[in-house]
């Protein structure tokens, strides 16, 4: 198989625009990102894609490889433009937010390809256990919740389940935003419309469960900092200085 690893990345996020260009240590948060990607070792080929000039000259001029694409309303909308005349198999969406993203997380989910024989799973992604209250109740952090089989039953900015048994001590699990796809599942997905659930929560893989699609989710303990916000970025410079 041959597994690409593509970084979308506008400049004007939402809650915290320009997020992407900030300066983590002595590089910004996508140099930082991208740099890591590469360095793991896993992919055929790496870049960002991007609708904005000043990042993809921050990569350019830092030796790396970008591309422009059109405005996007999803980072995996963005990378189906940028990959549609890629020869690739497996396409793997890395958060241009992740600085911290590990060599083993993405082993396991190049790992789910490998295994699948009968190529039944056409979208894997990850799920950490969150403990604490304020983290399981943070509205930045994802939720989802899976059947036996690890497949996704939804994801939510709400804390799901609600945890109205209290003498059950239920399980919590964050999402994290690393897609891996089949190339032409990651098509697929962009010629699909919009659904309500996508539209309310903002989450671009409810896109998949309101068409009826499976996701794959895997278990990791890995623990990055996914940059949303002001404070989100000063937890990631603490990191960086020790």
């Amino acid at each position: 198989m041959k597994i690409i690893a593509v970084i979308p990345a506008r400049y004007e996020a939402s809650r915290f625009p320009a997020k992407l260009m900030q300066i983590l240590g002595e590089k910004t948060v996508i140099t930082t990102t991208y740099q890591n990607v590469l360095e793991t070792g896993l992919f055929d080929e790496v870049f960002v894609a991007t609708d904005s000039e000043i990042i993809f000259n921050e990569i350019v001029n830092n030796g790396g490889k970008a591309v422009m694409t059109g405005q996007h309303e999803t980072g995996s909308d963005r990378i189906a433009e940028a990959v549609q005349n890629i020869d690739c198999d497996i396409v793997i969406n890395v958060q241009g937010d992740e600085p911290f993203l590990k060599l083993e997380p993405l082993q396991q989910l190049i790992q789910v390809f490998k295994a699948d024989d009968n190529q039944e799973i056409s979208l894997a992604s990850l799920k950490i256990r969150l403990h604490e209250k304020e983290e399981i109740e943070n509205p930045n952090n994802v939720k989802v919740i899976t059947d036996n089989n690890g497949f996704a039953l939804y994801f939510s900015r709400s804390v799901i389940p609600f945890h109205r048994e209290i003498s059950y001590d239920v399980a919590y699990f964050k999402h994290i935003g690393v897609y891996a796809f089949r190339k032409h599942a990651l098509l697929q997905f962009s010629k699909l419309e919009m659904k309500p659930l996508e539209i309310s929560e903002k989450i671009e893989c409810i896109r998949y469960l309101e068409y009826g699609m499976k996701i794959k989710l895997i278990e990791t303990n890995f623990i990055g900092v996914g940059i949303d916000t002001p404070e989100d970025l000063e937890k990631a410079r603490k990191i960086i200085s020790e």
